[in-house]
């Protein structure tokens, strides 16, 4: 039997040198079970992690007979009283908790269900913002509160070891200005696309964030959690923030732009406009990258007394396994012709942009990812604008309003290409994020425009 409630020893209080002890406390995650190779035998281990009245939390761990024993009896967010464990100190590695010691249960525990304790709350949260996770020290792991700005669609694929995995990317941004992509996995990612919709503001509990081509990813480990409408007084504030002008703003990513934009930048060659100008004629077989600070100075809204439409609809469905959807154009109907079906879509920004810097300008094809950044808001929100909110002038006019504005550093691609059966250089704007501090100096004086006659960089 467990000891009485009087008896309950708060869990801040448990160490090596408690003797006797029993807890109450609600069990806020649980893992799989697993079974694991020890020398010759093998054995069985599940995690909780467990939390008291006084705000004290702490993983344990249930091996072999007390596995099988309370494997099915320990449920998450009904409460416990929990005693006959050891304690040894926590390995941090594995344990996103931040108590010293964690528990460790073998076949004398004896664990009893209790009543719920509704003073107990459901999950524990330290929240950080995005920009105390752009300075730490990598790998680290945070408790983070954000709005979601994009979600992907669910992924399943096989790992390296052979195992069936199922994974969401979704997209959280703050009140920071900052946005951070968080893989979700397994049961979370499979939750309904509508639970993603609308910009929800959420809580996630220890995601652990590494450096991943060159920027920051996030991972929502299996011990941590995702809180819908969460209450705290951090929610508030970040759904504030979206409400009054969050939503419109260009948020700085953190993680690399499609998985690899920060790597390109890494290795793109450092030029002005008119060294790119030089510099493309020279391209062979093998296409270059360039890097520029410059700024947007016009966007093409029109050709030859014809409006250029801004996006256009692409099929998000994913094709033979991969992890990235398909992202052809698709039909009116939305019938995509490489998929040969109609599914899923997303609106993506295709712009003809003029970029200056303080001796040349050029004008770039932008693709979704730049355009976005360049032109300061989202493809959603370019079409949302244009359909319901003031139509096409309204849209053009938010553009113009992004004129020699922010310092951009634009990552360039020349590739060789064939047109009407002769070789030229193409020259397109695969990625852009506002330039860092030390690099806006060239671009300072881009607002009084280029000096040398406008030209065509195709």
């Amino acid at each position: 039997m467990a000891a009485p409630e009087q008896c309950c020893l708060p869990i801040s209080e448990l160490s090596a040198y408690a003797q006797r002890w029993t807890i109450r406390a609600r069990v806020t995650s649980k893992s799989v079970l697993r079974t694991f190779s020890k020398g010759s035998g093998s054995g069985k281990v599940f995690h909780v992690h467990l939390l008291d009245v006084h705000g004290g939390e702490i993983r344990a761990s249930f091996f072999n007979e007390a596995a099988d024993k309370y494997f099915e009896t320990l449920e998450k967010g009904r409460c416990y009283m929990l005693s006959r464990g050891s304690l040894r100190i926590a390995n941090q590695q594995f344990n996103s908790c931040k108590h010293r010691y964690e528990i460790t249960f073998d076949r004398a525990a004896e664990v009893t269900q209790v009543a719920d304790d509704g003073q107990i709350d459901a999950v524990k949260l330290s929240l950080t913002d995005l920009r105390s996770v752009q300075s730490r020290t990598l790998p680290c792991n945070v408790d983070l509160c954000g709005v979601i700005t994009a979600a992907g669609p669910v992924v399943s694929f096989t790992s390296r070891e052979g195992k069936e995995l199922v994974k969401r990317e979704i997209t959280v941004a703050d009140d920071t200005g900052l946005s951070l992509g968080v893989t979700l996995w397994g049961e979370r990612a499979k939750q309904e696309d509508s639970c993603f919709e609308g910009h929800p503001v959420v809580c996630l509990k220890s995601v652990t964030v590494k450096e991943w081509s060159g920027g920051r990813s996030g991972s929502l480990s299996e011990s941590g959690a995702l809180v819908t409408s969460p209450t705290a007084a951090e929610a508030q504030r970040v759904r504030q923030w979206w409400a009054q002008g969050g939503s419109s703003q260009a948020l700085t990513p953190l993680s690399a732009a499609g998985g690899g934009g920060s790597a390109r930048a890494a290795n793109a060659k450092c030029l002005d406009l008119a060294e790119v100008r030089t510099a493309s004629e020279r391209v062979l077989q093998q296409p270059e990258l360039y890097s520029v600070v410059c700024r947007l100075a016009l966007v093409q809204f029109a050709k030859k007394g014809e409006t250029q439409p801004l996006y256009y609809d692409a099929c998000q469905e994913l094709r033979d396994g991969k992890p990235m959807p398909c992202n052809r154009r698709v039909d009116g109907s939305g019938f995509c012709p490489s998929c040969n079906r109609a599914g899923k879509t997303a609106p993506r920004l295709t712009l003809r942009c003029r970029f200056a810097d303080c001796g040349d300008v050029a004008w770039l094809t932008t693709f979704h990812e730049a355009a976005q950044q360049a032109i300061g808001m989202t493809a959603e929100q370019a079409r949302a604008m244009e359909q319901t909110e003031g139509g096409r002038e309204a849209l053009e006019a938010a553009i113009m309003g992004q004129y020699f504005g922010r310092p951009l550093q634009l990552t360039l691609r020349a590739k060789l290409d064939s047109y009407n059966g002769e070789a030229r250089t193409n020259v397109s704007c695969i990625d852009a994020r506002p330039a860092p501090r030390g690099e806006r100096r060239g671009a300072r004086r881009a607002s009084a425009g280029a000096r040398r006659p406008e030209e065509l960089l195709a």
